[in-house]
């Protein structure tokens, strides 16, 4: 506290006000000030302060940026450490930077130029008709068994533990599938709770180790026992699904040499963690990047959910499955639109819904799906971008190979950055011109704003009093006004006067929103949909049933000599990190953690330098050594980009792929 207390000394009523009354702005489990809907008690966790600093700071003097030389070495935490962007830029090719311009010459400039779950996205839409948690976390506190596969929420969602705890406390057993023992899945010290604090709190019951990307063949085989056995609820998969003959077919065929192979598990735990399912009335599973993160990612996702329908945990309190999110704006910035391939509400974009949503905005709208973030670099590798305006986004960090990626973006005649701090990505040399569009952030925000969380409590997010960052103007400001300088004539059908204009808005074109319009102060939320979605088992699919998927794993056997590496995140936000060691594992940016056999085999000890490999390039670290599965390495990112491969996709979603077969050499 005395570190957040330091980096807020410039406006310190201002961070208590927005601790105080804000909503968290940093994953999604959701607050209003220091409150949540699950428990009483304080809600406060480093995630929130550490990104606190980011509101409060002061402006950056722009001459910073008129010479991108001096700022480029930087790293992205000294980027942010210069304050926040103050006023409008641009950078003309040819110039050395970016020079102060008007906000009326930015906007003039923009006219005449002309977005991790999308995985659980795309299988839960097409399995059960709702891309969202079907519980709230109230139902952790009273399940008899919680699943968490491919997700460390005490490091990126920590005060999930402090419900983890009271579970507990009724009975509650957390099992964890995953190939790393993650020490804070493993024990857990809840700061909020004394007892904890005092003595640690024992999280997980059962851990089942599997290979990298193996989850899919472990789920699988889950199911292959529990309907060799007649363990699956028949009344429920009868009255409520359609499908499942096919996945019991391709089942029976399946061998339990792949299963295995593929899985990194064996028989036994399989078949362990089978009893344990049939054992448990109610079960939620919980899953995040590590699962949706591969290029099989939707198809495991729809293994889940095979699972959890085979059991008929859908639809009923204190059962469920939960895609946990780490990021506040990911849950409700889909349902609204801000995706590729859907329109707000969900609706695919199709010439049928274009001409829906044309109706209801009395404009036409494009009928073909947008790009992904990947296919976007594809694009402007090609030359087929005039334009690419980045709302908060960067690229540069997040993306494999990226100096492939710098190389695309110098290709796009016209980018446009619009952000609150200064990142790599502005500084790539410009074809014509780059320009900064300086934001406000959500407490700043004109009318206040929303958050929706994980469990789909639409909250209220009050604009907070305090001081301002020069000429920075609220986010949605900007594309208005932007957007009424390129159509005129259609001003009128898109301006809006303030938060609640919008909120208005989201009312009358997504159904499911509604009790948005009426939030107006600290406190105002609604849950759609309720408590439990899909309650009874009826699904929100043209036949009210959900939908079982077959789904085949892919081949995971590595040739001799190579690891299966996959990407971790430490104390960060996206890639902004803000510690360089993480507490939890004592692992810092650049250790590669690898199991003690394998430290073995290649001499390595602990801190022994290594390079990591691939086919694409490579990176440097140390060696920690870990309990982890043996052939697999984890290894932080963004510092891991250099290693991934571009344009591996997953087919159904195009998130690429943040794993890679790689080489461990010792010595570097």
């Amino acid at each position: 506290m005395a570190k957040v207390a330091v980096e807020n000394r410039a406006h310190p009523l201002y961070a208590w006000r927005i601790l105080r009354d804000g909503t968290c702005d940093g994953c999604a489990l959701g607050t209003v000030g220091l409150r949540d809907f699950t428990m009483d008690g304080i809600h406060l966790c480093t995630v929130r302060l550490n990104l606190l600093k980011l509101n409060t700071m002061d402006a950056m003097d722009p001459e910073a940026l008129s010479d991108v030389r001096n700022v480029s070495g930087l790293s992205s935490a000294e980027m942010r450490n210069l304050g926040r962007l103050g006023y409008p830029m641009v950078w003309r090719a040819g110039t050395p930077g970016y020079a102060r311009i008007t906000w009326d010459e930015a906007l003039n400039l923009a006219n005449a130029a002309r977005l991790c779950h999308s995985a659980s996205t795309v299988a839960m839409k097409q399995a059960i008709g709702v891309a969202a948690s079907t519980c709230s976390y109230k139902d952790w506190i009273g399940s008899d068994l919680i699943v968490f596969m491919g997700s460390d929420t005490a490091n990126n969602q920590p005060v999930t533990t402090k419900y983890l705890f009271y579970a507990k406390k009724k009975g509650t057993r957390v099992a964890v599938v995953n190939p790393y023992r993650e020490p804070g899945m493993m024990r857990y010290w809840v700061p909020s709770v004394v007892e904890s604090v005092l003595f640690g709190t024992k999280i997980c019951d059962e851990y089942y180790s599997v290979q990298t990307g193996g989850d899919l063949a472990f789920l699988n085989g889950v199911l292959k026992v529990l309907i060799e056995r007649g363990q699956v609820d028949r009344a429920y998969i009868d009255a409520h699904t359609t499908g499942f003959d096919g996945v019991e077919q391709a089942l029976r065929e399946s061998s339990w040499s792949d299963i295995e192979g593929n899985s990194g598990a064996s028989r036994a735990d399989i078949e362990r963690f089978a009893d344990m399912l049939a054992r448990a009335k109610n079960v939620i599973f919980v899953w995040s990047m590590g699962v949706t993160q591969h290029r099989h990612g939707v198809d495991t996702v729809h293994a889940i959910i095979n699972l959890a329908l085979a059991r008929g945990i859908i639809g009923r309190e204190f059962s469920g499955v939960m895609p946990i999110r780490g990021h506040s704006g990911v849950q409700g910035g889909a349902e609204v639109g801000c995706v590729p391939n859907v329109f707000p509400g969900g609706r695919p974009v199709t010439s049928e819904s274009a001409a829906e949503m044309a109706r209801a905005w009395g404009f036409d709208v494009p009928s073909t799906p947008g790009l992904s973030a990947a296919e976007q670099i594809q694009a402007a590798e090609r030359g087929e971008i005039d334009v690419l305006w980045s709302a908060g986004g960067n690229f540069l960090e997040t993306l494999p190979e990226p100096d492939h990626v710098r190389a695309a973006l110098a290709r796009v005649p016209h980018r446009i950055h619009q952000d609150i701090v200064v990142t790599s990505q502005m500084l790539v040399e410009p074809r014509e011109w780059a320009l900064i569009l300086p934001a406000r952030t959500r407490y700043e925000t004109r009318g206040g704003g929303t958050e929706t969380t994980t469990e789909r409590q639409i909250i209220f997010s009050p604009e907070i009093p305090g001081p301002r960052p020069a000429q920075a103007q609220g986010e949605w400001e900007i594309f208005m006004k932007i957007g009424e300088r390129v159509r005129p004539d259609r001003a009128h059908l898109i301006h809006a006067d303030g938060g609640a204009d919008i909120r208005a808005e989201i009312a009358r074109v997504v159904p499911s929103y509604a009790g948005i319009e009426a939030l107006k102060r600290k406190g105002d939320h609604v849950q759609w949909g309720g408590r439990i979605l899909c309650r009874d088992g009826v699904f929100p699919t043209e036949d009210r049933r959900a939908r079982f998927a077959v789904v085949r794993p892919p081949e995971s056997a590595l040739p001799d000599g190579r690891f299966m590496m996959s990407t971790r995140r430490g104390k960060q936000f996206n890639s902004m990190v803000h510690r360089a060691r993480d507490p939890l594992t004592g692992a810092v940016r650049d250790d590669v953690l690898i199991s003690a056999a394998d430290a073995g085999v290649l001499g390595l000890r602990d801190g022994s330098p290594v390079i990591v490999r691939s086919g694409t390039g490579e990176m440097r670290g140390r060696a920690k050594i870990a309990d982890i599965k043996p052939r697999n390495v984890q290894v932080h990112w963004p510092e891991a980009q250099p290693v991934l491969k571009r344009g591996v996709l997953d087919p159904q979603c195009g998130v690429p792929d943040y794993n890679a077969v790689v080489e461990i050499i010792p010595g570097a």
